[in-house]
This record gives structure tokens, sequence and C-alpha cells, in this order.
């Protein structure tokens, strides 16, 4: 019996795979399981528990797939833990039976972006290619379903955290930043290995994509060694190989006197973050030998990641900015400094021990006011209320629009960009960005 502890996306997906290759699943859910969720298990005869773990049920597994939510210090993974049971990610599972090629794209900021615009890559240059992991269908139910030839996944450090023997054939690490540190014992190097688990069962013929520029990215290679061959991107310096910038060209240049070369004005996505992102799409095109004037299209005509500095409208002259996708410093910090507006900040939620005093210098250049949307707002007020003249509290999305919209001004931009999870007041950061875009469309 294989208990799946986690009855959403990823665990669904990896019992109807289960079930599929002839194992018994048992999902078991903490929680409640949605009702889209409870119809496919219950069309596919699955057995299934929620609101509770049946830990009696669970030990006797001979194998556990738990959701990336669950953290292993919870007793129950313990208990499993000590007993020599195999605990694993839905990632690990649904690569034992994966017959396609793989590209893993990992970083504390910016993954889903890459992935969605490297698959749009692929798509456009002909690739028979799926996009799974923390992005669209699980990947489980896409390696049960599905005949792809090769998949795009965005994972997380969780996710990469109960890998064995799963291996990218080309492998993306973006950057790393503080962001989780409560699942990693507060070490910002343990974090950081975790990200560099992408690379891990590596061997010389698959790739490792990195940016150069990145420090932490430079000091966990040192620690965690990969055999992959290392091709790294950056934005300050000219590389002999890798992606670089020059005189306003993106370049990749894989080998000698063959060069993809491009205006980085031509870029759909704008902005020094979104360079890094586009400039690692752009080495993994040319690692697949894909033809380069559909490449330079592909990154030239993508439209970007829903709640990711997403614009929802303009209404007398002032942009509303949706970047609910935004759950920490880093994050924001990117979509603030690529504004180039007045601001009024939305901003709150769950703090996951954030260091405001990151954020200072943009906010003294760009902010006007600030509207923090949250159940516990004192530590943003603490952290700004010297340096920013008008602070509001508003405990609803349309609250906060409405308080943003009285203080705006034509020319100005109201930013939702919240540097914190969502779970005080929202579903989940897609419910909190719908929210904030439909209370714009009812001013």
């Amino acid at each position: 019996m294989i208990a799946i502890l986690g009855g959403g996306e990823s665990g669904v997906g990896a019992a109807l795979l289960a079930k599929k290759k002839g194992l018994v699943p048992f999902v078991s859910d903490f929680g409640k399981i949605k009702d889209k969720y409870k119809k496919v298990i219950e069309q596919n005869e699955i057995e299934w528990e929620e609101g509770k773990h049946s830990a009696e049920r669970i030990l006797e597994a001979d194998e556990v797939i738990k959701s990336p939510g669950i953290a292993d210090e919870v007793p129950l993974i313990q208990q499993l833990l000590s007993k020599g049971t195999s605990v694993i990610s839905e990632i690990e599972f649904a690569f034992r039976y994966c017959q396609a090629k793989i590209i893993g794209i990992t970083g504390s900021n910016g993954k889903t972006t890459t992935t969605l615009l490297l698959h749009h890559v692929l798509l456009r240059c002909g690739v028979n290619a799926g996009v799974a992991g923390n992005v669209g269908k699980s990947f489980a139910e896409q390696v049960a379903t599905e005949d792809f030839d090769w998949y795009v996944l965005e994972l997380s450090s969780f996710q990469l955290d109960g890998i064995k023997e799963f291996r990218a054939d080309i492998a993306i690490l973006l950057n790393i930043t503080p962001d989780h540190l409560d699942r990693y014992n507060d070490s910002f190097e343990l974090y950081a290995d975790a990200k560099m688990r992408i690379a891990m069962n590596a061997n010389p013929t698959d790739k490792f994509i990195y940016s150069e520029d990145d420090e932490s990215i430079r000091l966990a290679m040192q620690r965690t060694k990969t055999e992959a061959e290392l091709i790294p991107f950056s934005i300050k310096k000219q590389l002999p190989k890798g992606a670089y910038i020059d005189h306003e060209q993106l370049i990749v240049k894989l080998i000698t006197n063959d060069q993809f070369i491009m205006s980085i004005h031509h870029l759909a996505l704008q902005g020094k973050h979104n360079l890094y992102n586009t400039m690692a799409s752009g080495i993994a095109g040319r690692v697949l030998d894909l033809r380069k004037e559909l490449i330079r299209e592909s990154l030239s005509d993508f439209q970007n990641v829903e709640h990711r500095l997403e614009t929802v409208g303009t209404i007398h002259g002032i942009e509303f900015i949706n970047d609910s996708k935004a759950t920490n410093i880093n994050s924001t910090w990117y979509a603030l400094e690529s504004v180039n507006k007045d601001l009024v900040w939305i901003v709150g939620g769950v703090d996951k021990g954030n260091d405001y005093d990151q954020l200072l210098i943009l906010v003294k250049d760009k902010v006007k006011a600030i509207i923090c949307l949250g159940t516990d707002n004192s530590k943003i007020i603490e952290a700004f209320r010297d340096h920013i003249q008008i602070i509001e509290e508003a405990h609803s999305a349309v609250e906060a629009v409405k308080k943003a919209y009285e203080i705006g001004q034509s020319g100005d931009a109201v930013l939702l960009s919240p540097a914190c999870a969502s779970f005080d007041l929202f579903e989940n950061y897609e419910d909190r960005g719908h929210q904030f875009k439909q209370a714009v469309k009812s001013l």
C-alpha cells in the first residue's frame, strides 16, 4: 500500500499514477479535500480520508508520498522515518515512471515565469513538451495520462527535499535569497543546499545552468558538487561560455563562433530580474539546438504569468498592478525596483520572518503611501512609519483598493506586492490576486 499525505493537486496526481501502475493508493488529508479532487478520487475508486491522518494505517504503508507542505518535523513523518519507511515527494514518484527528458527549474524568485517562458519557447519551436511541478497539472498525473518528449518542471525546495533518484537533463538555478527559513532551522545554508539538490544526481552529459552573479549560488556549489556541465549567465560581466549582456544585446554562446544574439529591448519580459529569467531560457533553448529565429520570436511574444507584475488596468490615470505572487521580500524588491512611477503600495499578510529594512531604500524613493492588507500589520507599520507619511490598514481587497484609489493621483501606480503569504485573509495568493483584480474592476 502507498500512503499519500495530502489530497491536493500533487497528492491526487500521485494516487492516479499509483493506481495505473497496479499499486494500492490511500489518500489521507489532515484538512478538507476540495470537491474537485474528491470527485477524481471517487471516480477512480481510490480509498481516502479527510480531517485526520490514521497513523496506524499510514505506518503500515510500504512507501509514503507526502505533500510539499508537510514538514519532516511533523511527528507522523518522524515515526515513518524512524521505522525506515521511504518518504518521498510526488516529483520523485513520478520520475520513476517518466520516459521523457526533464528540464528542472528552481530558485527563490522567478521560477514560475521562467518555467512558463521556457515551455512557451519549446512549444513555439515544435517540441512536444509538458509543464508541471509547482505549476499546471501535477507531474504524476501527466506521466500517467500524457506522452510528452520533454517536461519543464518548476521545483520548490520542499519538492527537492523529497527526491532520491530524480535527475534533470537540464537543471536551472536562478537565484537563492532567504525564504522558508522556518523549514530549515532558520539556516540559510540548509535552504541553499536544498536548492542545489536539483543537480545532485546529474551525470556529465547533463547541464547545470546558474546565475554567476549570485554569490549564494557560488557558495552552495562549493559545498555541493555536481557532475553536470556548468553553464553560467550574468548581467555583470562577459563570459567565455553561457549568457551575458554586451551593448544592450543578449548573447548566448555555448561553443566558439556560434552566438545567439538578441536586443534586450525586444524581450517580452522587461526589468533586470527578467533578464536573468530570459537568459536561462535562452541557454536551455540553445542547449537543445532549437532554431535561433524561433527562440528570438518566442522570447519577444511571451505573455507573463498571472499574479506576477500583471497590469490589471488604468483608472483615471492610476495604473493597478497585481503582484500577489510576491510572497517574500526579494520578490517585492524586484517589483518595487521595476515600476517607475510614484507608488501606493499594498503589502501584508502572514509574515515569514521578513526583514523590511531590505526594502527601505526603494520604499523611501518610490512609495508615497502604504496600505497594510493583513490581520496583524504591526511589524510593517513599525518598519516604515518614520519614513512614509500615509500608512493605512485594510482587511479586505475591496477596502485596500478603495483606499489606494482615494490616495492615488493620475500618473501613479497602485502595486499589490504583499511580501507575505496570504493565509490570514485569503485562500492562497491566487485568491488574493483575483479578489484584488475584481475590486479594481468594480471601481
